[in-house]
């Protein structure tokens, strides 16, 4: 279903069995926000939340090699999810329980889209129309003034903003500048990460702690890319986390394994 005119904005929409309506889970799929990386990475893990009996939304969205990067790519994710009541079957969502869940730079999108209510007025994705109820950040680059410093992704900070960015758009766009977010949130990131440090997710939960709100961090065995193996133990830990412990409407709902 497309949330645009442009050949990447658009979002897949995968409906459980059962009742409805049914809590959302958003996944926002990582890549270093690059075009060499799209929403095939988040298919997996929608289809097996949807079989848990979670609405799930993959989205896809401009990427820095095709059209996007600051601020159009923050702009896509913010129109996706205030698509989602206009959808055909917006009625078999529970709107009331939307938790975003994102891997890499897709844990960073799904972080901010958690704290877009703190942005102020006129600022991209401002005044959000679905409000996060529950974010899982996978391995998220979540300080990006950090990882522009050490680099990560070769320098996909700076492809990301087209250059090296000014405090103003690290205070728009960086999710430890983003807190308290009032949504449940869960960082899950491997112990073996060599491509985003585990000081990210760490660094996150200080910025959230000091801000007045707590923050899960959960370390686990592997590297980058364990976390988004849908058969993984580390997955795992997200499925339960969501099926037990995450903020919202239908907190308590009954899911499936």
């Amino acid at each position: 279903m497309a949330y645009g005119p442009h050949r990447d904005q658009f979002l897949e929409l995968t409906l459980p069995e059962g009742a409805s309506p049914a809590p959302v889970v958003v996944v926002l799929h990582g890549g270093f926000w690059r075009a060499a990386y799209g929403v095939e990475l988040a298919r997996p893990l929608a289809a097996d939340l949807a079989a848990a009996g979670f609405a799930t939304v993959a989205v896809e969205y401009r990427r820095v090699g095709a059209d996007g990067g600051w601020p159009r790519t923050v702009e896509d994710v913010a129109a996706a999810l205030d698509a989602l009541p206009g959808l055909d079957d917006a009625a078999r969502l529970d709107l009331g329980d939307v938790t975003v869940v994102g891997h890499s730079a897709g844990g960073h999108l799904a972080a901010w889209a958690a704290g877009r209510a703190l942005l102020p007025a006129g600022a991209p994705g401002a005044g959000p129309r679905v409000r996060v109820t529950a974010a899982v950040l996978q391995a998220g680059v979540l300080d990006l003034e950090r990882a522009d410093d050490q680099g990560l992704g070769r320098g996909a900070v700076r492809e990301f903003f087209g250059g090296a960015p000014t405090d103003e758009q690290h205070a728009l766009a960086s999710p430890v500048r983003l807190v308290p977010t009032g949504a449940a949130v869960l960082c899950v990131h491997g112990t073996g990460d060599d491509v985003v440090p585990p000081e990210q997710s760490e660094r996150y939960a200080q910025a959230a702690e000091r801000a007045g709100e707590r923050v899960e961090v959960r370390l686990v065995p592997g590297d980058h890319m364990v976390l988004i193996d849908p058969a993984g133990s580390a997955w795992g830990v997200v499925r339960e986390w969501l099926r037990t412990s995450r903020g919202g409407g239908s907190r308590g709902a009954t899911l499936g394994p």
